[in-house]
Parts: structure tokens; C-alpha cells; sequence
């Protein structure tokens, strides 16, 4: 089954490119740093929140938009000229099994924030929308990168909440990415806007084939390279890296204890955190100000810290947090 569009003489077996499999290879580094930022963060050693704040924030994003750029690329590159179908569900199933090992051991650890839709999540479902877009025009697939720029523009710079409802809140509908306030999760990479990247990067692959580009970057030598071999193996240092990480984290903090956090300050920057992935800062601010000062005169606020309130069905919790959304608007 060969790629419709693509010219007979520029749709020969690609060569391996060393130069993508170092950038792979550096962006698990950067994953790894951005991980254990967390991790020193769940332990105490960082302010709450701040690994989903200020520059950390902006560097987790950078590191996934560069992931599922790369992805969208060797989409491309391994489907060329033909889609190798065993390979690619092979790969994809990898992905898939990934995803749902973790979901299930982050729902048994964290039930209050589990990964129900990831980055492997993002991925494996790009990658089947991906392959679909391999057998329609280049035309086609270049559109739909501008109009998915286009919404994100808009998202982040147009009128507030113009592309987002509340009816996308539930799980089963946040991994599209058009909720108001999607439900909380440690790992949240739903299709909009993270689609963006991995198309930008399908898009380049397909438009580079043709120019011949692939043969040319090929021939910088940087396939040795340790970081290289590490990008060849990205979905295994993805799987265990973490682990790795935070028994790192955790032993450190038998041997250093970290001080106690403030409690108040501690639910204020969760809050935050948590509240500007989809929000205004400014609105946000409001909202966890309200929130916390009404738990605290309903005497809510310490059991919620020490766990004894589930956030998610406490209708007290849910009613507060209704009457704040609506005051902070």
C-alpha cells in the first residue's frame, strides 16, 4: 500500500537519520530533568505546584511539543514508501499497552489525579488519526495543520472559553481537549491542542520526502552518539526512567527530610496550578482565594488536606467550588 502522493523516485525506504534520533534522544534527557522535578516536588523538596508553574511549566511543554513533533515525523519515515503494517501495529500496540499500565498503576496509586489520558494516551491515538492521513493528499494534511494552529491561537489569545464547555469536563470526553475544567491527572495531554505538533511534524515529513531532505540529514554523522542510541529505545527509558527517579527522590528524603510545607500556601499553588492549565492567572487567583476561604469557614479545609474528603464527589467540596467559578467570572 504506497503513499499515493509521493513521486515513485522520492518514495524509496528512507535512510536512518541520526540526527532525529539524537534530538529523541536529548528530549528524553530533557523529559527525565523535567520529571524529577516533580518528583522532588512530590516529596517535599519544591514549593507545591511548582513544577507546573513559571519556567518549568513553559518546559514541559516545550519538551512535548518537541516529542510529538518527532512523532509525527518518523510516522512519515517509517511508513515510506509503503506502510510496513506489521511493524506499525507492533509499535502501536507497544504504545497502547504502555498507556493502559499506566493508567492503572497511576489509578491505584493516585486515585484523585491518575493518568487517564497521557502523552503515550496522546500518542497512540495520533498515530492511528496519523495514518489515515497518510492515504489522503499533502494538501489535505496541510490544511488541517493551519486550521489546528488557527484554534490554538485562538485558545490562548481569543475571546476566553470560546472553543471550550463544560460538557467535555468528564473523562470520557477531557481527552479531546475541549473541556472547560477537565478533571485532575498528573499526566494531561489531550488531542487539542497537542494534535498541533504532531501534524506540523507530519506535515514537514512529507513535504521534506519530496525535496530529498531525508537522504541529506542522513549524512551528518551523528548516529553514534549516546544520545542517539538512547533516542533508538524511547519508549523503554520512558517506562522506566520514572521509577528510577522518584526511588532516587524518595531515598533522598529518608536520608534529608524535607520541611514541612505551609498548608494554606501548600493548597494555594496546588489550586493555581491545577486551575491555570485551562484558566486566566488572574481568574485564578480569585477562584482559589474563594475556595480556600470557604472551606475554611465551613471547617472543610483540614480534612481535605489530610485526605478524609474525596474532591471529586464531596457535593460540600463541588458546591464551593461552583459558587467560586461563578463569583470569579
Amino acid at each position: 500500500m504506497r503513499l499515493p502522493a509521493i513521486e515513485a523516485d522520492a518514495a524509496a525506504k528512507p535512510p536512518r537519520i541520526g540526527l532525529l534520533d539524537t534530538a529523541r534522544g536529548v528530549a528524553l534527557i530533557a523529559m527525565a530533568t523535567y520529571h524529577f522535578s516533580w518528583d522532588m516536588e512530590f516529596m517535599g523538596y519544591l514549593t507545591a505546584g511548582a513544577a507546573e508553574t513559571g519556567w518549568l511549566k513553559i518546559y514541559a511543554r516545550a519538551i512535548a511539543t518537541t516529542f510529538l513533533f518527532i512523532v509525527g515525523i518518523s510516522l512519515v519515515l517509517s511508513s515510506t514508501p509503503e506502510i510496513r503494517w506489521p511493524s506499525f501495529w507492533k509499535r502501536f500496540g507497544m504504545i497502547a499497552a504502555a498507556a493502559a499500565v499506566i493508567s492503572i498503576a497511576t489509578r491505584i496509586a493516585m486515585p484523585n489525579e491518575w493518568i487517564y489520558f497521557g502523552i503515550l494516551h496522546c500518542i497512540a491515538v495520533l498515530t492511528l488519526i496519523g495514518v489515515v492521513f497518510l492515504r489522503l493528499p499533502l494538501a489535505v494534511t496541510l490544511i488541517t495543520t493551519l486550521a489546528l494552529l488557527a484554534a490554538w491561537l485562538t485558545d490562548n489569545f481569543g475571546p476566553p472559553g470560546l472553543l471550550r464547555s463544560s460538557f467535555f469536563d468528564p473523562r470520557y470526553l477531557a481527552w479531546i481537549g475541549l473541556a472547560a475544567m477537565p478533571e485532575r491527572s498528573n499526566d494531561y495531554v489531550p488531542l487539542f491542542p497537542w494534535a498541533t505538533p504532531f501534524f506540523a511534524g507530519l506535515s514537514f515529513a512529507l513535504i521534506a520526502i519530496r525535496t530529498k531532505l531525508p537522504d541529506r540529514l542522513a549524512a551528518i554523522g551523528t548516529g553514534s552518539w549516546w544520545p542517539a542510541r538512547l533516542g533508538r529505545h524511547s519508549l523503554a527509558f520512558y517506562l522506566i526512567h520514572q521509577p528510577v527517579l522518584i526511588g532516587i527522590a524518595y531515598g533522598l528524603s529518608l536520608v534529608i527530610p524535607p520541611q514541612a510545607p505551609d498548608p494554606v500556601a501548600t493548597y494555594l499553588r496546588q489550586c493555581n496550578s491545577a486551575c491555570v492549565m485551562q484558566q486566566g492567572e488572574a481568574l485564578c487567583r480569585s477562584f482559589c482565594q474563594c475556595t480556600l476561604e470557604k472551606l475554611q469557614a465551613q471547617a472543610l479545609f483540614t480534612p481535605l488536606q489530610a485526605g478524609a474528603i474525596n474532591i471529586e464527589t464531596d457535593e460540600r467540596v463541588q458546591t464551593i467550588a461552583a459558587e467560586c467559578s461563578a463569583e470569579a467570572q
